[in-house]
């Protein structure tokens, strides 16, 4: 893994393209640790130390572990880089509803540009909705649960124009991390925005490990790595699992040249919804939890039963529902994500058939039929990999935290997620290096 890297850094436009990306990194973490203006940094790191990541991290805990920690200090930076994905999940699945947004997915480039803008935009107004709610909470003193908002205020001497302030700040910072991610795609290496969400979740693992060795010891931080890395290997190896379906071109003449008579293959890959359903999955969770609390009778009927069963990820009705809606939305994403009947049509179109299979209307079917057999697997794969630290809790000395869950160093989302980008920027990386050297080859 580490040869094309090495590669890499030997050939100079592949060299300037790793240090620019390392640069904005740089410059993305550094924003991360700056306090919003009007926002008591000495205070907040207080009342992190009070909660130990606790009931702190459960209504924002996802979008906190994209910001890589930036959401419970109130940096510029607080919001990471969550509202530019729920927006492009958003336009991704309007396309299948909206017909104009579908022509302009079929229109190439140009198409895609327009979405790209709306996504910008939808991006801005997420941006201003979360963290209008985020420094809300703080205001009351709710973000922190077990944190006395009059010993340690986190918005002291707050008015009505400094909570605008700050509010206009974290969605600024949300746009300059949006353009960051866009540079790094342009003039980086790798997915821009990927990229950024797989520094944020690897900020935390050295502080997140740090926890588990202080407060359980060596021995179960010994066995957490090891439990850790058996993970990792697991999720390279699945999601590097596909079913390869033959397709073969037949031959045909335009003008005077003969094009087709070739084979090639569709890949399915296992996992083909990605992390997607456990983004879902979670943040469907997080919702009642959210309620609860900006409803504020925490002794009500209602409350006690989402702190009891939906907040405490170690209850069994918490991990059940959470695999049954992981599966549910895997079904739902590469339902609407992956269309048979255009696949089929493409390969009628320019000549492509599956060996037995007829063209139309069976490939289809075929297609389909293929579709949910690897869908079932992938589906429960995802539910135990998202579900799995769950069991281990206990062990880590976070059972009876409801934040618990994303705080395990090899979380399901954390895992998915830097295996994925791991695995897509080094192939990037390879790819760039083999058109070099085949330029060089050639001349």
């Amino acid at each position: 893994m580490l040869g094309p890297v090495r590669s890499a850094l030997a050939t100079p436009d592949l060299r300037k393209k790793i240090l620019f990306t390392l640069g904005i990194v740089a410059i993305y973490r550094l924003g991360a640790t700056l306090p919003a203006p009007g926002v008591s940094y000495t205070n907040v790191q207080a009342c992190l130390r009070q909660v130990q990541g606790g009931d702190a991290a459960s209504v924002y805990s996802l979008i906190n572990l994209f910001s890589g920690g930036a959401l419970l200090q109130l940096s510029i930076f607080a919001l990471g880089i969550m509202p530019y994905i729920t927006a492009s999940i958003i336009i991704q699945l309007l396309t299948v509803v909206i017909p104009r947004f579908e022509q302009l997915k079929k229109e190439g480039q140009s198409g895609q540009g327009t979405l790209t803008q709306y996504t910008r935009y939808l991006t801005i107004a997420l941006a201003v909705l979360q963290s209008t709610g985020i420094v809300a909470l703080a205001d009351r003193g709710q973000l922190f649960q077990n944190c006395d908002p009059s010993q340690f205020p986190i918005l002291p001497n707050a008015g009505i124009f400094d909570l605008a302030v700050i509010v206009l700040v974290m969605t600024a910072g949300t746009s300059i991390i949006m353009w960051f991610g866009e540079l790094v795609t342009e003039r980086g290496v790798g997915n821009g925005m990927s990229l950024l969400i797989f520094c944020s979740i690897a900020s935390r693992i050295p502080a997140e490990g740090q926890q588990i060795l202080t407060s359980s010891g060596a021995v179960v931080f010994s066995v957490v790595c090891v439990f850790g890395l058996a993970i990792i290997a697991s999720v390279v190896f699945v999601e590097q699992g596909q079913r390869r379906i033959p397709v073969q071109y037949a031959k045909r003449m335009v003008g005077r040249r003969m094009y087709g008579g070739t084979s090639t293959y569709l890949p399915l890959k296992v996992n083909q919804a990605g992390v997607i359903p456990v983004i879902f999955g979670s943040s469907l969770l997080y919702l009642p939890d959210l309620l609860s609390r900006i409803a504020g009778n925490s002794n009500s009927g209602f409350s006690a039963f989402v702190q009891t069963y939906l907040s405490n990820q170690s209850n069994w009705v918490h991990i059940l529902l959470y695999f049954a809606l992981i599966i549910f939305f895997t079904y739902f994403y590469v339902a609407i994500t992956f269309n048979p009947e255009e696949r089929a049509d493409e390969m009628k179109k320019f000549g492509g058939f599956i060996p037995g299979i007829r063209p139309g209307r069976p490939t289809a079917e075929y297609l389909q039929y293929v579709l949910s057999r690897i869908t079932l697997p992938g589906s429960i794969y995802l539910g135990i990999i998202a579900v799995l630290p769950n069991f281990f809790l206990g062990l880590t000395g976070q059972g009876g935290q409801s934040g618990g869950n994303q705080n395990f160093p090899f979380g399901g989302t954390a895992v998915l997620i830097m295996v994925g980008v791991g695995l897509d920027t080094v192939k990037q990386i390879e790819s760039q290096l083999m058109q070099r050297n085949y330029e060089g080859f050639l001349r």
